[in-house]
């Protein structure tokens, strides 16, 4: 039986634009965190220099996500705006050839032309720019770019990522530290790419999985540097 259309469905893909900022935020939150605080504990400094360098890594990190996603997504934004003003221009110089592409959009996903035709014109009639943009350039409302939203997420769950292993730095005693950072660090990405698989439809597992293991690799090379250098890092 056919779904009510007054009961529509809710597509994971829908989760994109701020699902990927918040994973990509947490994780390198966690990870850099952990691993600077790493490679200072493996320097031999002190409990307040690792702190300090902890707290500085979580703010300076935190403004780099949110100056990162603001910039890398506002040059997709300006993209996307650039074609859909090329478009809004071809549709107002070559209407005619225009609804012949949208048509031949249509023919080639397995319309026949006469109602790929009239597929092409009706839509045309309601929202020419809008049918073209989703179309023939894959642009629509649920994948559009949003730069403040990226900016935002990346930068709030990046602190939350880094204050896990921070908190770390506080109720451990300095001759655990290495270890313990370590271990809860790999334990929380663990839970957040499992978190991140279930929420984009993925397999949690092999999203644990995969978090983890370039969280401990990342760890290892840094305290090895901080042990290679012995200073803080």
């Amino acid at each position: 039986m056919p779904r009510s259309l007054s009961h529509p469905e809710n597509h994971l893909v829908a989760r994109i634009g701020w699902l990927r900022a918040a994973v990509l935020g947490a994780n390198d939150g966690i990870v850099s965190t952990a691993s600077l605080i790493v490679g200072v504990a493996a320097s031999a400094a002190a409990t307040p220099e690792i702190a300090i360098a902890g707290v500085a890594g979580l703010v300076a990190g935190a403004m780099s996500m949110a100056a990162g996603e603001y910039v890398s997504v506002s040059s997709q934004s300006d993209t996307e705006n650039a074609d859909l003003a090329r478009e809004t221009g071809e549709l107002r110089d070559d209407p005619v050839g225009e609804l012949d592409e949208l048509t031949q959009i249509y023919v080639s996903r397995g319309l026949e032309r006469e109602l790929a035709t009239q597929v092409a014109i009706q839509l045309t009639a309601r929202d020419a720019l809008g049918a073209h943009a989703r179309d023939e350039l894959g642009i629509s409302a649920v994948t559009a770019a949003r730069p403040v939203q990226a900016a935002l997420t990346s930068a709030v769950t990046f602190a939350i990522g880094a204050a896990m292993p921070l908190m770390m730095v506080f109720v451990v005693p300095a001759d655990l530290l290495i270890a313990f950072v370590s271990g809860a660090s790999l334990i929380f990405l663990g839970v957040l790419g499992a978190i991140g698989a279930r929420a984009g439809g993925a397999n949690v597992w092999r999203g644990a999985a995969r978090v983890a293991f370039w969280g401990a690799a990342a760890m290892a090379l840094t305290a090895g540097i901080g042990t290679l250098f012995g200073q803080a890092v």
